[in-house]
């Protein structure tokens, strides 16, 4: 890769920029610290602009639950007609039975729940053809091909996991497993929202991205919220490499609170540890206070000394 070229600003947030050699410098550092991984970054310029593209780990950091889709937002299946594909004639009917008009090719078919009446047949023929990628127990193969029950099943997952979680109707509200680690492809372009809306799509995730909001976790215990104009990616670069010493968390917006680097020093701190320092501040304090009234005490017989003077001076004479 060549991390070379003119210097310029590259936008990493609102009213935010680094030189384009100073970025470069950083991804050269995060390439080489995952020599041989899926999770080295490349670069290009489009027009003129830099573009960082690759994978970005995320952990789950949630407390409350999630919840999963039932389907997976109407999405359509629409695969190029030739004579090996499937056909998009090909209707679910609502109770996971399969409805065949009259002018598709023979396509086997099983069917492990509801029979395939006439009367929804007739009434199914009429809506428009096309296949919805849901979580039913239809399986859709084509003629000829044989596969095993847990082949089958491994084809209607089509899904992403959470960590081996797929969707089901027992345990379609869960909560992932803190500290767990899943990732997106992403591109330097991309703002927060964006990368949250992409990874609860690809996990058919329920949830509005507006609960959710990614931070910049610490080991120290600093935890920095990323802000609606901030670039992820850029922000994971910015950082370095070292996920021992810092991970992107998705995190609820009204559960967790920024944590300041300052503050974060004395959060390691045993509770023991911690009183000895309010007890020194408040020594010190004591001190102070003591100070100024001694001072403001000084001032104030100074002055009283002085209308005394002033109020006897037109008696003496």
């Amino acid at each position: 890769m060549d991390y070379g070229g003119c210097e310029y600003l590259v936008p990493c947030g609102k009213d935010k920029f680094i030189a384009k050699n100073e970025l470069l410098l950083h991804l050269k550092t995060y390439n080489i610290y995952y020599e041989g991984q899926n999770l080295q970054l490349r670069h290009r310029e489009e027009e003129g602009e830099l573009i960082v593209e690759g994978l970005l780990n995320i952990s789950w950091g949630l407390r409350r639950p999630i919840r999963l889709q039932m389907q997976d937002d109407n999405q359509r299946i629409r695969p190029p007609p030739s004579s090996s594909s499937w056909h998009s004639g090909c209707n679910l009917g609502a109770h996971g039975s399969v409805l065949k008009p009259s002018t598709l090719p023979d396509i086997q078919v099983t069917d492990a729940d509801a029979p395939n009446t006439d009367a929804a047949a007739k009434s199914q023929a009429e809506e428009t053809p096309q296949l919805m990628r849901t979580r039913s127990d239809v399986g859709v193969r084509r003629r000829g091909s044989s596969r095993t029950p847990s082949e089958q099943r491994r084809i209607r997952r089509h899904r992403f996991s959470i960590n081996g979680h797929f969707y089901n109707h027992k345990t379609s509200v869960f909560t992932p497993a803190y500290g767990s680690v899943t990732n997106v492809r992403i591109n330097s372009t991309m703002t927060t929202p964006q990368v949250l809306k992409l990874l609860l799509n690809k996990f058919k995730i329920e949830n509005s991205a507006e609960e959710f909001a990614l931070y910049i976790v610490h080991t120290s215990g600093e935890k920095q919220k990323l802000r609606a104009s901030d670039y992820p990616l850029i922000a994971r670069i910015l950082q370095g490499p070292c996920e021992q010493v810092s991970k992107v968390f998705l995190m609820e917006k009204d559960q967790v609170e920024e944590i300041t680097y300052d503050v974060a020093q004395y959060i390691k701190f045993e509770m023991p540890v911690l009183r000895s320092f309010i007890q020194k501040l408040e020594e010190e304090e004591d001190r102070e206070v003591k100070k100024l009234m001694r001072k403001y005490s000084i001032l104030r017989l100074m002055i009283e000394q002085r209308l005394e003077e002033i109020s006897e001076g037109p008696t003496a004479m």
